[in-house]
């Protein structure tokens, strides 16, 4: 079992990312964004009340992210292993996701970080908000915020899984093919 953590700012191309690696391993791919877009579209308690959480740039409270990534996991444990796209956001998240992969024998073996400058990060999600329509990627000062929160309360997890020699930084600027050609060679040392 391959489980990978994608990480990075919004608009670094984690998604993108994502499903390349999907079609290589054949890995479960556990969005929180999509999670979250699924309850927002059906109109739940849970996505009325995320739906005004992002559409200000703020994350939604750990507890709400941990049970829809558990129960994920828990219908997929026979899969090939686990893309965690958008999670964990906070160390509480990253410490819950450690436990909850412990409890059934598995465990996080990398984290990728992909690094893409603000500038960039901007343009993509502005490009990406005129292709989607979603609300939170055609406000820049929404954006910001996001960038901000990320860099708050975020980015600190990678230091969790470089206590444990499990991060990796992957240069995320290049064109698709170049970014994914890193990762997988990321992804390869592990093998050796």
């Amino acid at each position: 079992m391959l489980n990978i953590i994608l990480f990075g700012p919004p608009g670094a191309g984690k998604g993108t990312q994502a499903e390349k690696l999907i079609d290589k391993y054949g890995l479960i791919h556990l969005s929180t964004g999509d999670l979250l877009r699924t309850e927002i579209a059906k109109e739940t308690a849970l996505g009325i009340e995320a739906k005004k959480l992002i559409d200000k740039g703020e994350l939604v409270p750990d507890e709400v992210v941990i049970e829809m990534i558990r129960h994920e996991v828990e219908k997929h444990l026979d899969s090939n292993g686990f893309i965690f796209d958008g999670f964990p956001r906070t160390t509480v998240q990253a410490k819950k996701l450690d436990e909850m992969l412990a409890n059934e024998g598995i465990d996080v073996d990398i984290m990728i970080s992909l690094v893409v400058e603000d500038e960039i990060v901007i343009k993509r999600i502005l490009k990406r908000g005129q292709l989607s329509g979603r609300s939170d990627d055609q406000s820049v000062g929404t954006i910001k915020n996001r960038l901000d929160t990320y860099n708050r309360q975020t980015a600190i997890v990678e230091e969790r899984y470089k206590g444990r020699n499990k991060h990796r930084y992957v240069h995320g600027m290049g064109t698709i093919d170049e970014t994914f050609d890193y990762i997988v060679k990321e992804i390869n040392k592990l093998k050796k």
